[in-house]
């Protein structure tokens, strides 16, 4: 083990992988409270008094009269009962808790750390980004949420979620990243000058897919055109650019939000493909091994979709499908930084 690996330490190294998988989950719980329509149910932004749930019958009908007030309870759930809210309730107060608990997670230990000079030199601004971004992150949540409490809506604005999505996967992102830069013993370096550029492509590839989701999501256009591989008897469905200006299509015609998330698929699939294939032919092992591991996750991923589609957005099929996008996305990764690494 090289010396530069051994003045890390390794309670650093524990946190950061720690605060990866956290991140991952938080998304995952996310993704479950938006599928179960329970993102609403929580109709105020209370921060630090808001960690206790309702722990009175006065506490949660309190609560649930609240919910009755926005649009949604009207529009979707109006026969619903106490036992109904409490369960939505329960998984937008875990997601939030979560949120609180990640936060806690890494604020105390980042700044023990920096009072122990055990962070690196050179990235200490990059740490204290992170903590930037969590706390921003919350407030971008509850950005979120508010928009889908006012009349006339009973979902949030798409446009939001995916802000909301997309912050939380560019924290995964840095902090997977800066976990790679701590277990390695060795520095960063262009070893496949070649490839840097296409695993760079195929990573923001990957997450403009991931937006697209969100996008999807918001619009629930999963639960339209449920087959596959054409859409409503053909490849590009009727009414793709219906709407004026032509670019409203792209966040909110269901019909073009779809056939993209498709689109955007194959094209993270031919490129995944580029890359393994350039890898294997340069025989830069590193890469290889990251790319085989992204391909495979990305068939796998196109298989979930597919099937989540088909089966119009069953939960278990939905939730894999998000789990999958965060294997991708690691995946592409670490193939990202694998082109980046010396192979000695």
């Amino acid at each position: 083990m090289s010396s530069l690996y051994s003045r890390k330490s390794r309670s650093v190294g524990f946190w950061l992988g720690f605060m990866t998988l956290l991140v991952a989950i938080m998304i995952l719980v996310g993704g479950a409270t938006r599928l179960t329509n329970a993102g609403l149910s929580i109709t105020e932004w209370r921060p630090v008094s808001g960690a206790m749930p309702p722990m009175s019958d006065a506490e949660w009908l309190s609560e649930f009269e609240k919910y009755k007030l926005i649009p949604e309870f009207n529009a979707e759930n109006p026969d619903m009962e106490l036992s109904g809210f409490k369960f939505i309730y329960f998984m937008e107060w875990s997601h939030r808790q979560l949120g609180r608990f990640i936060g806690l997670v890494y604020l105390f230990p980042f700044l023990l750390f920096m009072f122990l000079g055990k962070l690196e030199r050179g990235k200490k601004g990059r740490f204290f980004s992170v903590l930037l971004l969590i706390g921003l992150q919350g407030a971008i949540g509850w950005w979120m949420v508010s928009s889908g409490l006012g009349e006339g809506r009973v979902d949030v604005s798409q446009y939001r979620l995916a802000t909301h999505l997309g912050m939380a996967f560019l924290i995964l992102a840095i902090l997977f990243w800066t976990w790679l830069d701590h277990l390695q013993s060795w520095p960063a370096s262009n070893s496949a000058p070649r490839l840097k550029g296409r695993t760079t492509l195929l990573f923001l590839l990957v997450f403009l897919q991931i937006i697209a989701g969100a996008f999807v999501a918001g619009t629930h256009a999963g639960m339209s055109y449920n087959t596959w591989p054409l859409m409503d008897g053909g490849f590009i469905p009727n009414g793709y650019l219906a709407m004026n200006p032509l670019w409203k299509n792209m966040f909110e015609n269901v019909a073009s939000i779809q056939f993209n998330h498709r689109m955007l698929g194959y094209f993270t699939l031919i490129m995944t493909l580029w890359v393994w294939g350039a890898a294997n032919r340069h025989r830069e092992a590193n890469i290889v091994r990251a790319s085989s591991w992204l391909l495979a996750s990305v068939l796998c991923q196109m298989a979930l979709g597919i099937v989540a589609l088909l089966k119009v957005i069953e939960l278990p099929y939905a939730i894999s499908h998000q789990a999958g996008a965060i294997i991708v996305f690691i995946f592409a990764i670490w193939t990202m930084r694998s082109a980046r690494v010396r192979t000695y």
